[in-house]
């Protein structure tokens, strides 16, 4: 299966208002998928809309091939969901918060240690959830949404205010999802987060899609396809900006080279950060 996701002319409206307007996308199996906008934007409505949580007033959405607005039971058997909310029992220890899905999926009672061991939460299980950090309660929704082995994960935004050593541990985890063939559906505030983990994002404003496509094909199309070159005069250091795509930049260069010592030259591509700010409006 190539497309783990197939989403088209989906529509989902409440009252007057159109939080999703008539998009169309999908999903390659074994990527990370960024779906990125503001809030509002229509990211959650979209996540609910593909998980069965809330049904659209138009569109057609498949998820491994099922229809899930009549076979949503066979979706959730083949998804796990992380949602930005922390909806853990508190007065669970960590063992039991997980345990306790575990037998809600009739899956193996040795699978509970085994998630446990994978997501390195032996020191804490049996620790009540109460008294755990922000980004360890994240670490026990992660094993809780992979106790199934889902062949895809959503996580919607699943470092929002963590600690920097608690979002590399989440991203690692990402990847070593990937690695392990689950595709992921994400969303992030973090666009350096999105351009280090995604494969291909997509960027959605006011339930439109306005782009879509690998990061590195996006920020070459909205950069400035322009090179800054530094180097060194017998007087003072001098930068220059050079139009990349211009045969005379290369000559130009060889000409410095020779006369000067050229002490940089960078390609001013432009951030993922920037792609969104442009597409989405918000570029000042």
């Amino acid at each position: 299966m190539s497309h783990i996701v197939e989403v088209e002319n989906l529509r989902k409206n409440y009252g007057s208002h159109v939080a999703v307007n008539d998009i169309s996308f999908t999903v390659k199996a074994g990527t990370i998928f960024g779906f990125l906008g503001k809030n509002g934007a229509g990211k959650t409505t979209t996540i609910k809309s593909l998980t069965g949580q809330l049904f659209p007033t138009s569109g057609k959405i498949q998820v491994m091939g099922f229809d899930v607005n009549t076979d949503i039971k066979s979706v959730h058997q083949h998804i796990g969901i992380v949602s930005e909310n922390q909806n853990l029992y508190n007065n669970f220890t960590v063992f039991e918060n997980i345990d306790f899905f575990r037998q809600l999926y009739n899956i193996k009672p040795e699978r509970t240690n085994e998630i446990i061991e994978i997501l390195k939460l032996q020191d804490k299980a049996n620790t009540r959830t109460s008294k755990l950090s922000k980004g360890l309660k994240q670490r026990v929704l992660l094993a809780r949404s992979i106790l199934h082995s889902p062949k895809l994960l959503f996580l919607d935004e699943p470092t929002s205010g963590l600690d920097p050593a608690s979002s590399l541990d989440v991203q690692d985890f990402i990847l070593e999802m990937k690695n392990n063939g689950t595709t992921v559906f994400l969303t992030t505030h973090y666009m350096e987060e999105a351009d280090f983990l995604c494969d291909h994002v997509l960027f959605i404003t006011e339930g439109k899609i306005q782009a879509s496509g690998v990061p590195s094909d996006l920020k070459k199309k909205h950069g400035k396809n322009q090179i800054e070159l530094k180097y060194r005069t017998e007087n003072e250091v001098v930068t220059e900006l050079l139009d990349s795509d211009c045969d005379e930049t290369y000559k130009k260069i060889m000409v410095i080279r020779k006369e000067y010592q050229i002490l940089s030259i960078h390609s001013l591509e432009a951030t993922l950060k920037e792609v969104f700010l442009k597409v989405t409006g918000e570029e000042k």
